[in-house]
């Protein structure tokens, strides 16, 4: 293991899919299923996927959340979250401060700063994955106790 990989396992144990954080459980998981969709990594589509599931989000959210602009499943919380996600994600710089500002209408100081952490480290974990070559796995906890 690089000492890359050891800092990326202690962002995914500070705030992965496993961690207890102040931003809604439900909501980070959609966050991070996002940045999979985008990226995109099958590993860590069919692993969040099923956290998302385990994290209480109905089969239909799910389904939907490619298309989550023309959804009324989301609120505007969540809106304005997976928006700030995509920005940070693909880096549209003209268009971050924005999408940044949009989040302090429903989430606190604390809540973005995980937000932004939550997007930050999936995108590390799909891009080290992807490196990796990884494959979708279907049963089992991730390899080597991996929580991206």
């Amino acid at each position: 293991m690089t000492g890359f990989h050891a800092i990326a396992k202690d962002m995914a144990a500070a705030v992965g899919y496993t961690a207890e954080l102040s931003v809604e459980r439900g909501l980070a998981q959609l966050l991070r299923l996002r940045v999979a969709q985008l990226n995109p990594c099958s590993y860590c589509l069919i692993l969040h996927t099923d956290a998302a599931r385990d994290a209480g989000l109905s089969a239909a959210k799910i389904a939907h959340l490619p298309s989550w602009r023309e959804s009324t499943m989301f609120s505007d919380a969540e809106a304005a979250a997976l928006a700030y996600t995509e920005a940070l994600t693909v880096f549209d710089q003209a268009a971050f401060p924005a999408h940044h500002d949009a989040l302090t209408r429903f989430f606190d100081e604390t809540a973005i700063a995980e937000i932004a952490a939550v997007v930050i480290n999936m995108n590390l974990w799909t891009r080290l994955k992807l490196a990796q070559g990884a494959v979708p796995v279907t049963d089992g906890p991730a390899p080597d106790g991996e929580r991206s």
